[in-house]
């Protein structure tokens, strides 16, 4: 009777023992995991602190790219910085959350106050239901624009920096656009019979961009947005000019060797620089905004590059 209470002593210290083993190995990887990273930063305040406004014009049926003139024919210059009155992006607090609303009733954009190189932004957004000219008859849209750099308004909608885009649009969320001379390879499928280029993670990676063989435009991997009224999770991670677009915890980009072309036609590498939340005919609404700055990939994104 006494060696078999001493057996069933002895296994549960080791079980006792190998539970501790467990859970201090456990409680290490997790500090190993924070102290690799930064902690996160917001980047959302009522005041909107972290950032500055940018405004251009009224959205117009069939615009060219050209400023828009007014009744007389005279050119109508951007609204510009700052500018008040105009409420495109405003703040509310629900359930002790900040959220910014865009209205979307101008082209624009909230542009962060400082770059960033190297970090993982993660942000929160859902549509709102407000659409304007000229997406009334189409898919709402707006975008979230990193390695921003230089003046605003040198794109085709003379409304935003160059930069690459990470888009945000009805079925298409994590969808790339080139805007201005900004180039980057992606892993894709090529175009075929008139079908846009589409992202995979299978594929060989493209030149897309100004001069790129693929064209300025590449289809996410698919489409994992929630429904219109719910709140999606993007998270975009930049590392030494690689990129990955993640939509819902799903990553539907894998992107690297982010440049532009400058006036010489010379690549030069595009690897920080301000971000840019577009206003862009649609109303949605914005929470979470946070940022981090990283050293390395996780083993499981290495492995997309």
């Amino acid at each position: 009777m006494q060696n078999e209470l001493t057996n069933q002593l002895d296994k549960k210290i080791i079980l006792l023992f190998f539970l501790t083993l467990y859970f201090s190995c456990s409680d290490q990887g997790n500090q190993v995991q924070v102290t690799d990273d930064s902690e996160w930063i917001s980047l959302i305040d009522e005041n909107l602190s972290d950032w500055d406004r940018y405004l251009s014009f009224k959205h117009q049926i069939d615009y060219d790219g050209t400023p828009p003139l007014d009744e007389a024919g005279n050119k109508i210059e951007p609204i510009g910085l700052n500018k008040p009155g105009f409420n495109v992006f405003t703040t509310m607090v629900e359930d002790d959350e900040t959220i910014i609303k865009v209205s979307g009733e101008y082209y624009g954009c909230l542009a962060s106050k400082n770059e960033y190189e190297n970090y993982h932004l993660q942000l929160q957004f859902k549509w709102g239901d407000k659409k304007w000219i000229p997406r009334l008859d189409r898919l709402k849209d707006s975008g979230i624009l990193y390695h921003s750099i230089g003046p605003f308004g040198v794109e085709h909608w003379r409304s935003w920096m160059m930069s690459q885009e990470f888009q945000i649009m009805e079925a298409h969320t994590g969808d790339f656009w080139s805007q201005a001379t900004s180039a980057i390879d992606i892993r894709a499928y090529a175009s075929e019979s008139g079908l846009n280029p589409m992202a995979h993670e299978s594929q060989d990676f493209l030149s897309f961009g100004e001069n790129g063989e693929a064209g300025k435009y590449c289809l996410r991997s698919n489409n994992y947005e929630n429904k219109p009224d719910e709140w999606n999770t993007l998270d975009l991670i930049c590392l030494n000019g690689k990129s990955l677009h993640i939509v819902n915890g799903e990553v539907v980009m894998v992107l690297k060797d982010s440049r532009y072309i400058n006036e010489k036609g010379e690549a030069v590498p595009l690897t920080k620089g301000k971000i840019q939340l577009q206003s862009e005919a649609a109303e949605l609404f914005f929470k979470d905004i946070k940022i981090k700055a990283i050293e390395n990939f996780s083993s499981e994104h290495l492995a997309f590059f």
